[in-house]
């Protein structure tokens, strides 16, 4: 099985490093194309205004001067000498819960992988407080992720679909379990924007990561978040609302 793997905090990450450990349990074969620095927050935006600019770090292993879109894309088109049968993107330092997923470029990567009809998944790992850059504790994801995806691998995948799993910020034994929960949506009235004052006396604001209400609803990933599980989410990238083309095309008939 050759599996590429991503992220979207950059080809040094702690995390990706996880992610290598949790993929070898499955095949030697594993490839790591990911962007050259962070790229958080990034969504699946795809760098057009610039060149993109690959360099290799090892061996299977390279960097790229773009978004996580971008490192898909070439790890695709330039750099593996086949498709991949798995994709794995991660595993992310912080939470995708709930409507983070359309900001996030750890489950945009994934997305990309959808469109390109290869089975995808988003890894996470949830930390419980603001400031510990690289000190955040990656254990639940390592000692559960195998685990996790195990049975993904022989699960049939509908077409443009893809799979959003987030680890509980807990040591290992302490995770009570895994949760296959719908996505969750976040109170963002309550979002934060840090300003501040720089050196030479400018303004500027800081988008604040947390201080945002949660408003989990039943078996959503909030709450298996919450709860002490790891939250398993299928996702879907077709976003037409059905329910509403009928009104809307008897508004424009006649």
């Amino acid at each position: 099985m050759r599996i590429l793997l991503t992220n979207d905090d950059g080809i040094h990450a702690p995390g990706l490093d996880v992610l290598e450990k949790i993929a070898r349990q499955f095949s030697d074969d594993v490839w790591i194309v990911a962007p050259a620095e962070e790229q958080s927050g990034a969504g699946h935006s795809l760098t057009l205004s610039r060149p993109v600019r690959l360099r290799q770090h090892g061996e299977k292993r390279f960097a790229v001067s773009g978004t996580p879109t971008d490192a898909v894309m070439m790890a695709l088109r330039k750099v593996l000498p086949g498709k991949p049968d798995l994709l794995l993107s991660g595993v992310n330092r912080g939470a995708n819960l709930g409507d983070d997923v359309t900001y996030s470029g750890t489950v945009s990567a994934a997305i990309e992988g959808a469109l390109a009809g290869i089975r995808s998944i988003a890894l996470s790992q949830v930390y419980e407080k603001e400031g510990m850059g690289d000190a955040v504790p990656f254990a639940a994801a390592e000692a559960w992720g195998a685990k996790v995806l195990a049975p993904l691998l022989d699960t049939p995948f509908a077409p443009r679909t893809l799979v959003n799993i987030n680890f509980p910020p807990l040591a290992p034994a302490d995770v009570h379990g895994i949760r296959v929960v719908r996505q969750g949506f976040h109170d963002y009235a309550r979002g934060s924007v840090v300003e501040g004052t720089d050196p030479r006396g400018y303004h500027y604001y800081w988008f604040g990561l947390y201080g945002i209400e949660h408003t989990p609803g039943h078996a959503t990933d909030l709450e298996a978040i919450q709860d002490g599980y790891v939250s398993v989410t299928p996702l879907q990238l077709d976003l037409t609302h059905d329910a509403s083309l009928a009104e809307l095309a008897g508004r424009y008939a006649g």
